[in-house]
């Protein structure tokens, strides 16, 4: 992402977003730090577990980074407080829209379901909703049949499950995020 967040070409007619902004840097590597080893990674360790002590560790780190994330976001728009969406926003953005979908089944990750975290599943439709592009970039047939049909040990018939059909995308009930919290800085209300 930092590569392509540099490039300087871009398709005509784009806004150039800094994922990696300099002054923000230092959250963005903590919010990283406490995403990657928990969420990004941590789905995996409770996937690919070979003993329950394992298993049973890794899911409740996963957990504990969630419920923090979720706790983050209720206080902020963008997961480390930048004034757009960062790289932090992106990496666990694409995490969580695997979630509910792949993970929860696959990887026994079935505690809660995102579309159950108050903020969480508030935070993906916003980042969707005022960022188009990512959510036109999301596949989730695609994504589905690559998880379910790339591991024969976990899933030697390559059956791809139905459901659950994307929440994220209802456009009956979009994010209210984006006006209700500030570009930065603390939620506020509206009246």
């Amino acid at each position: 992402m930092r590569i392509l967040n540099g490039w300087p070409v871009r398709p005509a007619g784009t806004k150039h977003i800094d994922l990696y902004p300099a002054e923000d840097r230092a959250e963005i590597d903590r919010i990283n730090e406490l995403t990657y080893e928990a969420i990004n990674n941590g789905v995996y360790k409770c996937g690919f577990a070979t003993t329950q002590s394992a298993y049973d560790r890794a899911v409740e780190e996963l957990f504990l980074a969630l419920d923090e994330c979720d706790r983050i976001l209720s206080k902020q728009r963008w997961i480390a407080n930048t004034e757009e969406v960062s790289e932090a926003d992106i990496r666990l953005v694409m995490t969580l829209i695997r979630f509910d979908a792949v993970y929860v089944v696959y990887f026994k990750t079935n505690v809660r379901m995102i579309k159950d975290f108050a903020h969480l599943a508030e935070y993906v439709r916003d980042v969707l909703a005022t960022y188009p592009a990512i959510a036109r970039s999301i596949d989730i047939g695609h994504i589905k049949t690559h998880y379910f049909c790339s591991h024969p040990l976990l899933n030697p018939y390559g059956i791809v499950p139905r459901g659950p059909e994307p929440w994220w995308d209802d456009i009956a009930r979009p994010s209210t995020r984006a006006v209700t919290m500030g570009r930065k800085g603390v939620a506020f209300e509206i009246r």
